[in-house]
């Protein structure tokens, strides 16, 4: 926060005017005082506010400022300053629909106090861009973040003061027991005598001495409250720290960056805790030399607060457990303390765990320890231990299972599967130079707990849902029942690419379909960015005509994209999530054998290859082959399959399949040494099976440019511009079948001729002979 540090004095000059034009309404100074060194770290400049795309990761840092705030204000011992808090952080929901518009607020903001600085003559120049470090992998410059301990490092300065004035104050006592005692034998001589002028210059010396000594102890009791106030706010800021690595390793599940770094985080507690010892050694010092006052009782008093809070939160989740627990199946977490090198020696530090439920978990808050236990571990207790090679203090819980759970009374239609437990994890430590052991606590994810892996997708919706959809700063562990539509794409574009290990996302006309899906209007073309999805609209109602909900749906398009398609899909060769309007307005004037390929709408977890083909009358017609599941391209290959079918010649919009899809062909195996041809499994499509399928009509009420338009995020459509044509087509399935060829064993036998009986004895030793 060198920057705010620079800008606070200069504030009192500034006019009023000045200062509301520099913070508005909706950014108030009061922003920009409490989280002045959160705000320098953010990486504004490398943003490009007029790139949407940009959205989601301008709302994540408008989500972490909101938290932050609400942090703040609830540590805020003044009552008015905590409730004028809480309404500023209310109030900066007014950047939600625009997460654009707080990112070009702020950089402004920065803009502008640089201008002013350097016009002051500070130093820092009008503006300058960050300073960029080396690229990342994506080509991105990655700026150089400035020590974000910087605080820490002027509080330890300010400590070394305090020691210093201390040493002072003590030299200053030496010179003056000296004097006094120098000039005790010169007591009682007139005026006359010749030593009467040393006698007179002593006490004057003596003066001065009491005058420096009175001076630096006033400046070493204000330099140890400034110290306190320095601690505090500092420790504050840690605190927030540790709590936003927290948030973002809870929305990590949805696939959003997450750095796991915990060291620097450590570091900065460890620095914080060296401050506090001075400090507390310091102030037993001055209440020795100036005895025990209330000012120092009560500097005494916070100071241990502060200890108290920095040991408590200094215990975080290292490696959650999984979010989503079958029970009697193992599995492990990590528990970390950020203080364990500080710890006391002497008997093993011993972590234990609990099942807690999400009432019980919203009763931690209130200082109510859970006395009832509502699920069975097993391994539930693991020693701290410190690794020396990373220099962390670990408790890891290597094969802790759930032996059996309790379940809460549900109410309507909710499932096991919407409950949601957590883990807490709780210990007592004693730290160095600390008399009184303290007992820390913290709780892990919230997680689901099955009992069949047939439960496994719909509890997994629970957590996504959970951890998409939470606020920062709530209670545990409650979510909203609706959300807009644009926070449910930035989510499952987010956690597509993360499952699937890609880098290319969903686009705006995937969006747009899955929202023409989820809200059952295919033939609606307008923006569907600020309507409201519900979690059953979600995961509990089916989809119209289907047996399975949304998120089932789009669960088995990621897994079949994870484990069979991803290089596929990685190169653009598959279109996607597609409507069927879109398709047939897309290839309704492609030539026959054009194709794409698409996610299937009707089965879960398959994709199916959409084409130009012709009718008996000389017409043309869009077909679409019998989607292929993972079992099906597991025996083989989709660019195989794609080879072997005789109909497809162009991948959409006129690209050669064998050129695109050359890279996924199988080459043919040798035959093997031992007589053995291979064998080939062949897909055959008899574009016949459905010759009753409607031609394409030679125009549609869509105009060809239609699909070039923005789709979804801020579209001026109108609706009926979806509609279909009267006489289009709708797109049929036709099935596939695979032809073997082989397997082929050489053999010397002739064939038996047709008009002989089959000589049983002899066939059966053939066929035993394989």
């Amino acid at each position: 926060m060198a920057l705010w540090a620079q800008m606070t004095p200069q504030l009192q000059y500034l006019p009023t005017q000045t200062l509301n034009e520099l913070y508005p309404d909706t950014f108030p100074l009061d922003v920009r005082h409490y989280l002045a060194s959160w705000i320098e770290d953010q990486r504004w400049e490398s943003f490009d506010v007029d790139n949407m795309e940009q959205e989601p990761q301008a709302r994540m840092l408008l989500d972490q400022m909101v938290h932050l705030l609400q942090e703040v204000a609830q540590q805020n011992p003044n009552v008015v300053e905590r409730v004028k808090l809480q309404h500023i952080s209310k109030n900066l929901s007014v950047f939600q629909p625009q997460p654009m518009l707080l990112v070009r607020t702020v950089r402004d903001i920065l803009r502008k106090e640089r201008h002013l600085l350097a016009q002051a003559g500070i130093g820092f120049p009008p503006f300058q861009s960050m300073p960029m470090g080396p690229p990342a992998a994506n080509g991105t410059p990655q700026p150089v973040r400035e020590d974000s301990k910087t605080d820490v490092d002027n509080l330890v300065l300010k400590v070394l003061e305090i020691q210093n004035c201390r040493q002072t104050l003590h030299q200053l006592q030496e010179d003056l027991n000296w004097e006094k005692q120098e000039t005790e034998p010169m007591q009682g001589q007139n005026d006359l005598d010749p030593h009467h002028q040393d006698q007179v210059t002593r006490q004057n010396r003596i003066k001065q001495l009491e005058y420096n000594y009175a001076i630096c102890a006033k400046k070493r009791v204000q330099l140890l409250q400034e110290a306190m106030c320095a601690l505090e706010q500092c420790q504050s800021c840690l605190i927030l720290r540790i709590k936003s690595w927290r948030w973002e390793q809870h929305r990590a599940t949805i696939g959003v960056h997450f750095d796991d770094n915990l060291g620097p985080l450590q570091t900065w507690c460890e620095q914080l805790l060296g401050v506090s010892g001075n400090l507390r050694q310091e102030l037993m010092l001055v209440k020795r030399d100036h005895g025990g006052g209330e000012q120092f009782q009560t500097l005494e008093e916070s100071l241990a607060c502060l200890l108290q809070t920095l040991v408590q939160n200094s215990l975080v989740v290292d490696k959650q457990p999984p979010q989503v627990i079958k029970t009697q199946s193992k599995f492990s977490t990590t528990v970390r303390h950020l203080l364990g090198e500080k710890m006391a020696p002497g008997k093993p530090v011993v972590l234990k765990a609990q099942i807690i439920t999400e009432a019980q978990a919203r009763n931690l808050g209130q200082g109510i320890v859970p006395n009832e236990n509502v699920g069975e571990l097993i391994n539930s207790t693991a020693i701290l231990e410190h690794n020396t090679s990373s220099k962390s203090t670990c408790a890891t819980f290597r094969n802790m299972s759930i032996r059996k759970i309790k379940r809460a009374d549900r109410k309507g239609s909710e499932s096991v599967t919407e409950e949601k437990f957590a883990l807490l994890f709780t210990t007592e430590i004693t730290i160095t130079g600390c008399e009184s052991p303290y007992g820390i606590q913290t709780i892990s994810l919230p997680v689901v707990v099955i009992v069949h892996g047939s439960q496994e997708i719909n509890a997994m919706a629970t957590i996504i849902w959970d951890c998409a959809f939470s606020e920062p700063n709530r209670i545990p562990f409650v979510v909203p029942d609706r959300v807009p539509w644009k926070q449910m794409c930035e989510a499952l574009s987010s956690k597509f690419m993360s499952e699937v290990q890609t880098q290319r996302g969903l686009d705006r006309y995937n969006l747009h379909f899955l929202a023409q899906k989820i809200f059952d209007q295919p033939g609606i073309s307008e923006d569907f960015s600020n309507m409201p999805v519900s979690w059953a609209q979600f995961n509990k109602e089916v989809l119209p005509g289907r047996n399975f909900t949304f998120w089932q749906w789009f669960e088995g398009v990621m897994d079949l994209t994870k484990k069979c398609l991803r290089d596929y899909w990685s190169d653009g060769l598959i279109f996607g999530f597609i409507g069927k309007q879109h398709l047939h307005v897309i290839l309704q004037n492609k030539p026959n054998g054009t194709f794409l390929l698409r996610f299937s709408d009707s089965e879960l977890g398959g994709i199916t290859i959409a084409y130009v083909g012709p009718t008996d009358n000389g017409g043309r017609k869009v077909q679409n082959i019998q989607p292929f599941t993972k079992k099906d391209l597991d025996s083989a290959g989709l660019g195989d399959r794609i080879r072997d079918i005789n109909c497809i010649t162009y991948v959409y919009p006129d690209l050669s399949k064998n050129e695109v899809f050359k890279k996924f062909f199988t080459v043919p195996s040798p035959p093997n040494p031992d007589g053995y041809l291979p064998f080939k499994l062949t897909t055959v499509v008899n574009p016949g099976d459905h010759s009753s399928t409607p031609s394409i009509p030679p125009q549609t009420d869509l105009p060809p440019d239609f699909y070039d338009q923005p789709i979804g995020f801020g579209a001026n459509m109108n609706q009926n511009r979806f509609s279909p044509h009267p006489n289009s087509c709708t797109p049929t399935y036709m099935p596939d079948h695979m032809s073997v060829q082989g397997p082929i064993f050489q053999s010397s036998m002739p064939p038996a001729p047709s008009d002989e009986p089959i000589d049983m004895d002899a066939l059966e030793g053939i066929l035993s002979s394989f």
